[in-house]
């Protein structure tokens, strides 16, 4: 629309006191046009003075630190304290536009901004990048019903501090690190009186008609497994979060295991870091069968239903919810999750967002979708390091045989999702021998072309994500 002789975005107009702010486009760019009147005494953009105390600011660092003081509600918030969460990871800076037209239809809260520090490495983004795109997209669409930010699967005291010190409103503690893998009943160590005093000879009621006990050898398996994990955990949460200096909630995540978390294991666990005077709001078990990524769940669903039944206990007996990570596409699953959290859960996505991306890609421009499936195929190899998937790269088609309007369908088969889910670093750091981008930049560029299409396809797919989990809609637009 045009407003004060700018071609602006309707839904980012904002006043606030003497303070007049909004988004335009100005050619291929999106800046902030703001004006304020009277004397200077809030914090203001960095950027071309027009005259009559009005600014054009460009989309920078400063200027979404600025606008995150001025309107809160594009600040991230703890989010995990509402009953339904759900992680949307955006690893291209892009699908926040088609995120929030999504949950502003639906009764669950967004957590715009996920990433993990692999996924920082693997795009070459910071978490200042992943954040500031986030709130500068909610400025312009007028989203004003709160998002978090999570730090996700951080290991380290240093990567911690970074995304509190940025104001992210959550961090998922990966304690992968310090769970034993190898543990056998034959080589654990005698247990200390402490524990077989605590938990042997003991029934625990925890409600629902659940009861649990430990034989001495469960129990001595279980503390040799997660022993180390609670003590870093526990850690943790007294150095950054125990004397509430960083707003900001804590999930535990135990799920990067190579075994299963048991109910046992699970409540072990909890009711530690809980005598521990640890506080937080979800916990991650590895749940039963295999939570591959982009693909559906792959295992025993009878067994998986009778479990999550468990685990949704124990969380509610402990209360706190429970967190399920690697999310993307396990829809024959959601239903049970669901139900038996009752609707309260926090769910995580990441890679089904980048696929979406690029079976946009495939739809608009085939030629350049068979370069990049090419080049997946032979930088496969070096993705799978980072990633457990069973893929059969010889049950991926050949695209230089496919039609073009064949080559959309390759995102509904397994094999080829998970080549493309996990080679998406290696695809937008192929260099050219001039120096240039192989792929980035061309993508990009046709993604901006096809913004529509891809808000689109991200609202049908994770929408297909929360009908199954039984998230209702809302009963209005939040804005």
């Amino acid at each position: 629309m045009n407003y004060l002789g700018f071609d602006a975005y309707e839904k980012s107009i904002n006043k606030i006191g003497s303070y007049l702010v909004f988004m335009a486009k100005e050619g291929d760019e999106t800046v902030i046009i703001a004006q304020r009147e009277g004397t200077p005494g809030e914090p203001w953009f960095i950027g071309k003075d027009l005259g009559d105390g009005k600014v054009r600011a460009s989309l920078t660092h400063e200027n979404a630190e600025t606008l995150r003081k001025l309107f809160p509600f594009t600040a991230p918030v703890r989010v995990l304290r509402h009953d339904r969460s759900f992680g949307v990871g955006d690893r291209l800076g892009i699908a926040v536009f088609g995120h929030i037209r999504l949950f502003e239809e639906y009764d669950a809260y967004p957590v715009f901004a996920q990433q993990s520090i692999r996924e920082l490495n693997l795009t070459n983004r910071t978490f200042e990048d992943v954040l500031d795109t986030v709130t500068f997209a909610v400025f312009r669409e007028g989203f004003k019903k709160g998002f978090g930010a999570d730090g996700d699967h951080l290991k380290t005291f240093k990567d911690v501090e970074y995304a509190l010190s940025l104001g992210f409103s959550m961090i998922t503690l990966d304690c992968s690190d310090h769970i034993k893998n190898d543990v056998t009943e034959k080589n654990t160590p005698p247990l200390p009186k402490h524990y077989a005093d605590k938990y042997l000879d003991k029934k625990f009621d925890i409600g629902e008609g659940i009861s649990l006990s430990f034989s001495e050898g469960e129990l001595k398996t279980t503390l040799a497994i997660y022993g180390e994990a609670i003590n870093f955990a526990a850690n943790m949460y007294t150095r950054f979060l125990k004397d509430g200096r960083y707003k900001a909630d804590l999930e535990i995540s135990i799920d990067e295991t190579l075994a299963p978390t048991t109910p046992l294991q699970h409540f072990f666990v909890a009711r530690e870091l809980i005598d521990a005077g640890v506080s937080f709001v979800t916990l991650a078990p590895r749940f039963c069968g295999e939570f591959q990524k982009g693909i559906d769940y792959i295992g025993d669903l009878a067994r998986f239903e009778e479990e999550i039944n468990i685990h949704a206990v124990i969380a509610r007996h402990f209360n706190y919810k429970l967190s399920i990570h690697s999310g993307s596409d396990k829809f024959s699953v959601f239903p049970s999750i669901g139900r038996e959290t009752r609707g309260v859960f926090h769910v995580k996505t990441a890679g089904t967002n980048w696929l979406e991306a690029m079976r946009i890609v495939a739809m608009t421009d085939p030629d350049l979708y068979r370069e990049v499936h090419t080049y997946a195929l032979s930088a496969f190899s070096e993705a799978v390091k980072y990633y457990h998937v069973t893929t059969d790269l010889s049950k991926i088609p050949d695209v230089s045989t496919l039609k073009d309007e064949d080559l959309p369908a390759l995102f509904d088969q397994n094999n080829a999702r998970q080549l493309i889910h996990i080679t998406y670093g290696l695809i937008l750091n192929k260099k050219n021998a001039d120096g240039s981008f192989a792929f980035k930049d061309r993508l990009y560029k046709l993604w901006k072309n096809h913004e529509a299409e891809y808000a689109a396809a991200l609202i049908k797919h994770i929408g297909k994500h929360l009908d199954l989990l039984g998230v209702r809609k809302s009963q209005g637009i939040v804005r």
